[in-house]
């Protein structure tokens, strides 16, 4: 653990880094940074949290680290305390960042407690939906976690404000996105920073329907890239989170072990194309690999919906139809044969 003046990480920081130092960190108390209003910057950053101890150590970044000098310091005091402090950028280091333009924020310091740093740290680095809520003075830190917020942990002091923000919070991720907002509830205003995961998918192979997949991921504001060497599709899916997507294209043999590692890792979607007699070859080798059937349970093959696809567009399609109903935990049938709610 670093001592002296804290230091935030930079800007390029992920969740998942964020998330491990929470865990960390937790048993020896931690402090959390929200922005709770911003003026100017020209574009709204959602999601953005600055964590430290109090000894020193610090990780994550608020406005691209323009704001570090105010929010570190706030947040490892905040290790003890609820406060504010009001903090400003010029233009020219607001330009230098990347920004738009000069701003300022009210940023909101406060205690997190070691259930709920835990929770949130592992959900972050998992890849998974979180939501972290406060009141605006920074009383209480209550933590939802899972696709739907189904997991609660900590409250706010009442059960009537918790019930009113877990409902909130989980109107919110119907959403499908990251959002920073203040909600009035009960009487009470409060704090909800929700981070969704945005999916990135690894096309493994090459081909036309490799091409369409990533257009169309393109299109949704997903992440996609394609890779055709083992080595760089073994590399990424043991960094996998619960966000990740594997498309196997490439029927060789050789590419079993990377679903064999992603399977027992057990994070993210894993799904092969192929046909059927395909499947059924590569589910031999898997199993005579020493894979399990709960194992082979969770491997998309062939991935997509039955959309009757024929195109490679089509069959793009119905690939991140599928990874839209996993990571929502619905079947990928007709709405009007269920009584799901409409749009999440």
């Amino acid at each position: 653990m670093s001592t002296g003046a804290p230091t935030a990480s930079t800007g390029t920081s992920s969740l998942h880094e964020l998330g491990a130092a929470l865990q960390r960190w937790a048993a020896d108390g931690v402090g959390v940074v929200r922005v709770l209003e911003r003026h100017g910057f020209g574009t709204v950053e959602s999601g953005q949290l600055v964590a430290a101890t109090a000894a020193g150590s610090a990780a994550g970044v608020v406005y691209r680290g323009t704001l570090d000098a105010a929010a570190v310091p706030l947040a490892a005091a905040a290790v003890d305390r609820a406060d504010t402090r009001e903090a400003h950028v010029s233009e020219a280091d607001a330009l230098g960042a990347g920004l738009a333009c000069a701003g300022g924020a009210t940023l909101l310091g406060h205690p997190l407690p070691a259930e709920q740093a835990i929770a949130l740290g592992e959900a972050l680095e998992r890849g998974t939906s979180a939501a972290l809520i406060s009141t605006t003075d920074g009383v209480g830190a209550l933590v939802l976690t899972g696709p739907e917020l189904e997991g609660v942990h900590g409250g706010l002091g009442s059960p009537r404000l918790d019930a009113a923000a877990v409902e909130a919070a989980r109107g919110l991720v119907r959403r499908g996105a990251t959002v920073t907002e203040r909600v009035a509830v009960e009487g009470d205003e409060l704090l909800v920073d929700l981070w969704v995961p945005v999916p990135s998918v690894l096309v493994a192979g090459a081909g036309a329907i490799g091409d369409a997949l990533v257009a169309q991921c393109e299109l949704l504001g997903w992440n996609a890239r394609t890779e055709t060497e083992l080595s760089a599709v073994r590399a990424a899916v043991a960094g996998f989170t619960d966000a990740d997507v594997l498309v196997l294209l490439d029927h060789a043999p050789t590419f079993d072990e990377v679903l064999i590692e992603g399977l027992r890792r057990g994070r993210g979607f894993i799904g092969a194309l192929g046909s059927r007699r395909t499947q059924a070859a590569r589910r031999q080798r898997l199993l005579a690999a020493g894979l399990t059937e709960d194992d082979l349970a969770a491997l998309h093959g062939p991935v997509g919906l039955d959309l009757g696809a024929r195109t490679p567009a089509e069959t793009a399609v119905s690939i991140v139809a599928q990874v839209v109903a996993a990571r929502s935990g619905r079947a990928g049938t007709a709405l009007a044969t269920t009584e799901s709610r409409i749009g999440g």
